[in-house]
């Protein structure tokens, strides 16, 4: 029931630009840090020839959980609206298809388009090492990590704008919610790395990142079940 759920859902999205969200971040970040590496080239060799590709993953990483949180953000909302803007619920939930399918299919999709941006990140950041000029060999572990670490530890915020996205046909409040949330994170870095929304950075270069991977998979999955239990008994326009 899941898989006919994930196909319809796959096929609603269509021509919706989330594909081309999906594909466009990634590569806008990609494109930032070559503007950065390109224009302070001669430093960058100078000082950290040796080690360009440590460099590269380094300040990426700065800007990766903010744009996790925002493509979370945009992702559920972009989403959600496919069932919002054309006032679909009724029909959709008349079908004979269980609640529990619905949502876990808008958090399938949700995670697969993510999946799809991390991974473009990673290509992405790797053509650009070589393109820089990048000695040595290509930190193939460094470059997963960097790409898939935070985003794993970021499913709370996910699931909770998922949850937000699919409870308020007017996205304005979650929009707004998870854009706070994710300027906000760019203030936080100093604070507790157990706060939830240092959980990304923390996974790609704390020295617990195991755990804060383990413990955004293990909260996103908890926040994504009360999200159920609330769609399961929420009245639809």
């Amino acid at each position: 029931m899941i898989g006919k759920a994930l196909s319809s859902d796959l096929l609603k999205i269509r021509g919706k630009g989330l594909w081309l969200l999906a594909a466009g971040a990634p590569l806008g970040l990609v494109a930032l840090m070559a503007l950065n590496f390109g224009l302070r080239y001669d430093y960058f060799v100078n000082d950290y020839g040796h080690n360009l590709w440590g460099v590269l993953l380094e300040y990426t990483s700065y800007f990766v959980p903010v744009s996790l949180f925002l493509g979370c953000t945009l992702v559920s909302s972009l989403l959600a609206n496919v069932e919002h803007g054309t006032s679909s619920w009724k029909q959709l939930l008349a079908l004979p298809i269980s609640r529990l399918a619905v949502f876990s299919s808008k958090f399938a999709v949700s995670v697969l388009l993510l999946t799809s941006s991390c991974a473009l990140l990673a290509a992405g950041t790797a053509v650009l090492g070589f393109a820089l000029g990048s000695g040595g060999e290509m930190p193939v572990g460094g470059l997963l990590r960097l790409s898939f670490c935070p985003f794993l530890a970021s499913w709370p915020m996910l699931a909770l704008m998922l949850w937000l996205c699919l409870s308020f046909k007017n996205q304005a409040l979650p929009i707004t919610f998870g854009v706070v949330a994710s300027v906000g994170s760019l203030f936080t870095m100093s604070l507790s790395e157990w706060l939830p929304l240092n959980w990304p950075a923390a996974a790609y270069r704390g020295d617990h990142a195991v755990l804060f991977v383990g413990a955004g998979i293990v909260f996103g999955m908890i926040i994504l079940a009360l999200g159920l239990l609330h769609f399961n008994r929420k009245d639809v326009e």
